[in-house]
């Protein structure tokens, strides 16, 4: 039976003493994030800091992260410095590790050139273990299949774990833990594409092996950073996919804070959500206060402390629906802008007063709060300029430039099964669509014309490519894209002994697809049988590339081993309610680098 508590009390039952691990818990620190911005430049790096000295404060055995360390794929020299500047205050030292390791770490850090925990490195004096996934933004890419944190495990600052080495068949080790009688089983799986993670989870694909020896004795931690809301049928991974044995998932890449534990009534196992520690989208799931958890684990009892964080900026967000308001504003009167304007402006005055009022009482605290207005003007009204607008508060908020976002949501609500165009593709995303680059490529696949449509390579691949180059810059991903699949269908022409005849060519590559469509279709209607949940991952799409002919997969795990995970900048708001993440400026430069892209190579 578990003690899950969120208060700062314990049980007369459960004392800190040498059973007890003590773990800090954080996600999503997104290191760098607006590292140029003269106002938020530093957030990301102060906030980090706090967290450090917490766990120092508190003396804990570990940190434990749950991906996104850094916000950018590949972070700037001053961002690597600053983590590495930062690692090293805190978590290296004279204090004796307390706890040891007792599975096989050439196996929990196989990809390591250093295949073992840095605090038992002789070279290496560290008072902190930390030991992270990677995350959809820091995640390993390129030929070579290296990230951020891989320079920090290099470093012996940091103990990255979790790493899948194939995209057909995931089995996660768990390192195994002791301190006293107390043993931790701690299993990690870094950020891969919800739709893949969702499909080999459907095809029983991932298994996660327990210790040999005693099983039940352990308490099963486990950290995985994905969707954890819904996005669409197959883009995140349902709690009940995770096995029942586990006694404490935390979930990364959501940002909203749902730290106390809560437990899943079906798999009985709990949940904790930390949440980010920083505001990377203007979105009222990032509104709530962020906290950071200290974690106490005896026996197979669990507390949860949880850590308010005094350094992160406030962050205030309202929404006004005009239309809700006809006594006060007609769009048939030729001052109504004027009046919306004035009542704006009354709204930002009223919250930056509650920003100041929370300020007064925690000095670590930014000066300037984060602002977000949101105005739905449907029903015939016009916005105001936003440029004018903002530049009354340019030295009160954070934010003047984005302070105000107008949007007509009703209207957007009756606008479905329009045909998508080319122009209509590079057009301003609104807030609240979640911007991605696959689905841009989709999209103009679908409504290209049939002289461009792909025969050799996949839409799944070419999104998986394009995307890489957009987000990552991978300069040669759709080269890499190109050549892997093109010496695959020659191997398939060359065991088919096919003629070379362009007829006969075209049938055999034809033959090849669908013969994988075929075999896609078998499987999906042998799993929607077993479980209710199966069925929305059996459309033909999304089988696809499960067999050798993907380029996609087979790409991933020739080349980069981990391509195609970025979900990033473009997923938006962590929580319940998902916003597009970034400016809606970037959003567009993005759109308009992908479609450039396309035209190009095609």
């Amino acid at each position: 039976m578990f003690i899950a508590l969120s208060d700062t009390s314990f049980p007369v039952l459960f004392r800190d003493d040498e059973d007890t691990f003590k773990i800090l818990i954080a996600t999503d620190i997104h290191l760098g994030y607006l590292e140029k911005d003269p106002v938020r430049g530093n957030d990301t790096f102060v906030t980090f800091n706090e967290i450090l000295d917490q766990a120092q404060k508190n003396e804990v055995d570990f940190i434990l992260l749950g991906g996104d360390l850094f916000h950018d794929n590949k972070p700037s020299r001053k961002t690597v410095h600053s983590c590495l500047e930062s690692l090293r205050k805190y978590c290296m030292g004279d204090r004796p590790v307390q706890f040891e390791i007792l599975s096989d770490q050439a196996v929990n850090f196989n990809y390591s050139k250093f295949p073992w925990v840095n605090y038992q490195d002789e070279n290496l004096n560290i008072s902190i273990p930390v030991f992270s996934i990677h995350g959809n933004h820091d995640d390993p890419t390129g030929a070579d299949a290296l990230c951020a944190l891989d320079i920090l495990s290099c470093a012996g600052l940091l103990n990255h774990f979790g790493r899948s080495a194939s995209v057909e068949k995931i089995d996660i080790s768990p390192i195994l833990l002791r301190k006293g009688r107390t043993k931790i089983a701690l299993y990690g799986l870094g950020a891969i594409p919800d739709e893949r993670l969702y499909r080999m989870f459907v095809n029983k694909q991932v298994t996660m092996l327990r210790p040999k020896e005693d099983e039940d004795s352990w308490f099963n931690l486990f950290v995985i950073h994905q969707n954890r809301s819904k996005h669409g049928a197959t883009n995140y991974i349902p709690e009940q996919f995770l096995d029942d044995f586990i006694n404490l998932v935390v979930w990364g890449h959501e940002h909203e804070c749902k730290i106390a534990p809560f437990q899943n009534e079906q798999q009985r196992f709990y949940i904790s959500q930390p949440g980010s520690s920083v505001v990377t989208s203007l979105s009222p799931g990032e509104a709530v206060k962020k906290h950071i958890g200290l974690l106490h684990v005896k026996g197979k009892k669990m507390k949860m402390e949880k850590i308010a964080l005094e350094t992160v900026r406030t962050f205030h967000i309202e929404d006004i629906v005009l239309a809700d308001h006809p006594d006060l504003f007609n769009p048939d009167n030729p001052n109504v802008t004027q009046a919306i304007q004035a009542f704006c402006m009354e709204k930002v005055e009223l919250m930056l007063d509650t920003a100041e009022r929370e300020r007064l009482g925690n000095p670590r605290q930014p000066e300037k709060p984060i602002i977000r207005l949101r105005v739905d003007y449907a029903g015939g009204f016009e916005p105001f300029s936003v440029h004018r607008f903002s530049q009354k508060y340019m030295h009160r908020v954070a934010n003047p430039k984005d302070i105000i976002h107008f949007f007509r949501h009703r209207e957007q609500k009756e606008k479905k099964d329009i045909d998508l165009n080319f122009g209509k593709l590079v057009s301003r995303p609104t807030e609240g669509t979640a911007l991605r680059v696959e689905d841009l490529v989709k999209q103009y696949f679908q409504t290209a014309e049939k002289k461009v449509q792909l025969s050799l390579l996949t839409e799944r691949g070419m999104g998986e490519a394009v995307q890489e180059f957009v987000d990552k810059e991978e300069k040669d991903a759709i080269e890499e894209l190109v050549k892997f699949q093109l010496e695959k269908t020659q191997r398939f022409l060359k065991e088919r002994h096919t003629d070379a005849e362009e007829g006969k060519i075209d049938e055999e590559i034809l033959f090849s697809v669908i013969t994988v469509q075929f075999q896609a279709m078998i499987r999906a209607r042998a799993h929607r049988s077993e479980d209710e949940v199966l069925v929305s991952a059996s459309s033909d799409e999304d089988s696809m590339d499960m067999e050798s002919i993907s380029p996609g997969d087979g790409l991933s795990s020739t080349l980069s081993r981990g391509r195609g995970r970025a979900r990033g900048r473009a997923r938006g708001a962590r929580g319940q309610n998902s916003t597009a993440r970034g400016s809606s400026r970037r959003g567009r430069g993005k759109k308009n680098l992908a479609v450039f892209v396309l035209q190009f190579i095609l």
